[in-house]
């Protein structure tokens, strides 16, 4: 139990500290609090909202993997490197893709 206390706190920790320092993950946040109550709001289906509320916590999850990605690299170093700007750029594509995909899901879902 004193593990997964621990783990949980780190967790949460992780969580603040995006939020307060990453402006893509607020505004993501900001995001979810509209679209995710929304959700139970507009479709009755429980696979439907599923499907809506998953899409936008996923969002969030590819944008804090991304975050990580690049705390990361620059923990490295802050030098200007081919290999740290592709793997930013990575991440940064992996956050649109999952963005898009949320796009796709609501509106097929709502259509």
């Amino acid at each position: 139990m004193h593990n997964l206390w621990n783990a949980f706190l780190n967790s949460t920790a992780g969580l603040v500290s995006a939020f307060k320092e990453e402006r893509a993950f607020r505004q993501e946040c900001y995001m979810a609090l509209v679209l995710i109550p929304l959700a139970f709001f507009i479709v009755p289906s429980c696979l439907k909202r599923y499907l809506l509320v998953s899409s936008v916590l996923l969002v969030l999850i590819v944008e804090l993997l991304n975050t990580g990605i690049e705390m990361t690299v620059d923990r490295i170093s802050k030098a200007k490197h081919p290999l740290s700007k592709k793997a930013k750029d990575v991440g940064s594509a992996a956050v649109l893709i999952s963005l898009l995909f949320m796009v796709m899901t609501w509106a097929f879902v709502l259509l």
